[in-house]
């Protein structure tokens, strides 16, 4: 079956991308650890011995990033709906994230460990219909916090992709209340046309 012009505009913009370009020669997996990297740099994030939850993993860019910062003592668990492939330092577990047994399973692995980050950079397949995509991609952002309010330590930092529209208010009003601060980034590897930005919230305050 033919591409469509969309999908084949889709694929040059993809294989013309600097970062995508820079991301296969320093050997990352995803142009995303840019994102990551820039927020790092900027709030530094991360130290050596951390526990990070790395929710919609795949495939892989951002644990991989984070393994090089938390070093041998520390710990990274990473879930994703699609298969990663396994490397030093991260346990992945395969699932999706809004069904309870994958949750729980999550729950499970991490077995009462102290986690100093969760982050996420999940995101609904779009179609395009904001009435459909926003709330789709605003339940995953409350799932995100419901398993922060369980895992994250006190002080500990929530990173996560969300698109602004309908919830959004409510949401920052209600990380505004779990949180000491909460930091909007938009990272220059984030697409200028791409409506995502990054919310950080900063210190648990329970």
């Amino acid at each position: 079956m033919a591409r469509s012009k969309s999908s084949d505009g889709w694929l040059k913009e993809h294989f013309n991308d600097p970062y995508v370009l820079k991301a296969k020669q320093e050997g990352w997996r995803s142009r995303a650890v840019y994102k990551l990297q820039e927020v790092d740099d900027k709030d530094k994030l991360f130290k050596p011995g951390m526990c990070v939850v790395d929710l919609g993993a795949a495939p892989g860019g951002w644990s991989q990033w984070t393994t090089h910062k938390v070093g041998r003592s520390g710990e990274v668990f990473a879930l994703d709906i699609l298969p990663v492939e396994p490397f030093a330092g991260v346990t992945f577990i395969q699932g999706d994230f809004r069904e309870d047994d994958v949750y729980n399973g999550l729950l499970s692995a991490l077995d009462g460990r102290d986690v100093d980050v969760v982050m996420s950079d999940m995101a609904p397949n779009m179609s395009g219909n904001k009435g459909v995509d926003i709330p789709r991609a605003m339940y995953l952002v409350e799932l995100c916090v419901d398993l922060a309010d369980q895992v994250l330590k006190k002080d500990g930092d929530l990173l996560m992709k969300v698109f602004q529209g309908e919830g959004y208010n409510e949401l920052i009003a209600n990380l505004k209340s779990k949180y000491s601060k909460v930091i909007t980034r938009k990272p220059l590897a984030s697409r200028a046309r791409s409506k995502e930005i990054y919310l950080l919230a900063r210190g648990k305050k329970s």
